[in-house]
């Protein structure tokens, strides 16, 4: 069940992942008001479990995910289910349209990640997130001594096959539609990983389970898992009616909304953190950005309001007011102070 929308908050989070959820947890337990918009379409979602996560070892995602939900809650915080679909800059700050309604928010932490697009290959989608992966060290392990094809989709290929060397004596890389350099042969063949040339078209499938690539020959090359590099993509498509578009990544991986150190975006008022803006970040590595840029927010924000109240306090002493209560003073006849 989500929470209901109020009129507007401190922090909008576009985005309800470990980035977003951990960002709305450190905002919630410093008293500001904060809501978490979730889109509900979590790129780990085909995944059986979490990994490399300190003391979550193994987790199913959903499960991670409602824990950070019921925590944020537990604070104050809101979690409502919706898609952001344009965000408005005004003088107080920006105007959220998710679905059919608008909300308000004085600063943005925006947590939606990415999309991977996959190759054009028969059975490879379906496959996804089960015996076709991607990342050795999120599921590397769980596949240990099988026999591992590689797809060669990208500059990254293979790199990804010397890394999966590590966890399998059987690895297979398909040059595909990459042709290999004379090193990047070398280097393969030094490690043991036998090369295949030819496009690959389709996976062979039996009892649900990845018997072999097939190439555009026909031939099929036995094997029971497959890894591939994806094109990765930020969700942020919403952001362009602030200016923010994607940049494509110096490693030709995929696109990112570039930010700083910090997390801030081009935009003022406007944060990112996980996968949006680093492409390559695990779970762990997600809600820590998250937190991190939720507390340069509130910094924002005390920051914001301490110049309110200054300026507040000062007022009955500016120079106006002197020469007002100056005037008032000789009228009195009290000059002589």
């Amino acid at each position: 069940m989500s929470d209901r929308l109020k009129d507007g908050y401190d922090v909008v989070v576009v985005g309800g992942g470990a980035a977003g959820l951990s960002g709305a947890l450190m905002l919630a337990r410093m008293r500001r008001s904060v809501v978490v918009l979730d889109a509900g379409q979590p790129r780990n979602a085909p995944a059986e479990g979490v990994h490399g996560l300190l003391a979550r070892d193994g987790t199913p995602p959903g499960e991670l995910l409602e824990r950070g939900r019921a925590e944020v809650r537990g604070y104050g915080g809101h979690v409502v289910n919706g898609e952001v679909t344009t965000i408005v800059r005004d003088a107080d700050g920006f105007a959220v349209q998710v679905d059919d309604q608008s909300v308000r928010a004085r600063r943005l932490l925006v947590t939606t990640g990415l999309v991977d697009v996959l190759p054009e290959i028969a059975g490879l989608r379906e496959r996804w997130g089960r015996d076709v992966i991607h990342c050795p060290y999120c599921h590397g392990w769980e596949v240990r001594d099988q026999a591992i094809g590689v797809l060669g989709t990208g500059p990254m290929g293979v790199h990804q096959a010397l890394l999966f060397r590590q966890l399998s004596a059987d690895v297979t890389y398909f040059s595909h539609t990459t042709p290999l350099t004379a090193e990047q042969s070398e280097e393969l063949n030094a490690s043991g990983i036998r090369m295949v040339d030819g496009a690959v078209t389709a996976l062979e499938i039996v009892d649900d389970r990845i018997a072999g690539v097939r190439l555009s020959d026909g031939t099929v090359v036995p094997r029971a898992v497959v890894t591939v590099g994806s094109r990765m993509v930020a969700r942020a498509n919403f952001l362009a009616t602030l200016g923010l578009r994607p940049t494509e990544h110096p490693a030709g991986v995929g696109e990112y909304i570039p930010t700083d150190a910090a997390g801030r975006t081009d935009v003022p008022g406007v944060w990112a953190a996980g996968n949006v803006t680093d492409l390559t970040a695990q779970v762990g590595a997600a809600a820590a950005a998250g937190a991190a840029a939720a507390a340069q927010i509130n910094a924002d924000l005390v920051a914001e309001q301490t110049r309110r109240v200054v300026a507040a306090y000062r007022e009955p002493f500016s120079a106006a007011s002197e020469a007002q209560l100056r005037e008032a003073e000789i009228g009195e006849g009290r000059h002589d102070r």
